[in-house]
């Protein structure tokens, strides 16, 4: 209770925060998706990976979500991964958002905030990008309406490299 109340916190704020560029290698997990597949980060190198950190309870991560979906299949097929980080601490909570707003991409269980905490998240939703190589290169924090065009400029940007 006390982590959502910490991701809530954060999630109010997240307004005022934004985009920032990161370096140095992106943390390696591997973590379980809700079909029960495990997926490990360092397998997808070589591609261009974004980890979008999100909530059932987060009004803008719901928001966000459809939008994410539209993004992965304008890009999947040039190489993009999209990984969905649900940091619900009931399990249940994310299955049952996902019965409602299903999606094409992997949305992976972090319920004891383990891969949060490894990525220092301090906001819902947050969407860490990774280059080909490996390495995180940009974090964008909170959502509102229309930000998504970043999105797709960021992974343009990096498809091209």
């Amino acid at each position: 209770m006390q982590r959502f109340f910490a991701f809530l916190f954060a999630a109010i704020f997240s307004l005022s925060l934004q985009a920032k560029e990161l370096s140095g290698p992106a943390p390696d997990f591997t973590l379980t998706a809700l079909d029960g597949s495990k997926v490990k980060l360092s397998d997808l190198k070589g591609q261009v990976v974004m980890l979008n950190f999100w909530a059932s309870w987060c009004g803008p991560c719901r928001q966000e979500m459809p939008l994410l979906n539209d993004i992965y299949a304008s890009y999947k097929k040039a190489g993009f991964v999209l990984l969905g980080i649900n940091v619900d601490e009931i399990v249940d909570d994310a299955k049952d958002f996902m019965n409602k707003t299903p999606v094409n991409f992997p949305v992976l269980l972090d319920s004891d905030g383990k891969v949060a905490g490894l990525y220092k998240n301090q906001a819902m939703p947050s969407s860490y990008f990774i280059d080909r190589k490996g390495n995180l290169v940009h974090l964008h924090q909170g959502y509102k309406p229309g930000e998504e065009a970043e999105y797709k400029k960021v992974i343009k940007k990096l498809l091209a490299e």
